[in-house]
């Protein structure tokens, strides 16, 4: 399973895929460091190897890094994927100030981790919910 995760979301991957390990899964994260220039050749090389995506950062999900990331993977990589992509972003509201509010709008481990295990089920997204 390949993981592309931007700037603080980064650590938070790798917490996920440390309780994944634990169950058995596999997870490759990729830590791209900046949008511009982006390392296509990175997430295309792990994504060849793994066939499933899951595209990780704490803005909302409607037109954010994650969105254009399973656009150009859509285009770049369309044959290397076994499944949709999957996205694990705050929900499309405005950003909350309050911790609690904040913590619960940010991607999290648990949340990162739900989302591998959706990817590789082949599932859909839920639309409901972000990742």
């Amino acid at each position: 399973m390949t993981v592309v995760a931007l700037s603080r979301m980064v650590g938070v991957a790798l917490a996920a895929a440390e309780l994944l390990a634990a169950e058995g899964i596999d997870v490759e994260v990729v830590d791209p460091r900046w949008v511009s220039p982006f390392d296509w050749d990175t997430v295309e090389a792990s994504l060849a190897k793994t066939n499933r995506l899951v595209v990780v950062h704490e803005a909302v999900q409607t037109c954010g890094f994650g969105a254009e990331v399973a656009a150009r993977a859509a285009e770049r990589g369309f044959w290397h994927l076994d499944g949709p992509v999957v996205r694990v972003a705050a929900p499309d509201c405005p950003k909350p100030s309050a911790p609690a509010l904040e913590a619960a709008a940010i991607p999290d481990a648990q949340r990162i981790a739900r989302g591998v295990r959706q990817a590789l089920a082949g599932a859909a997204p839920d639309e409901k919910e972000p990742g």
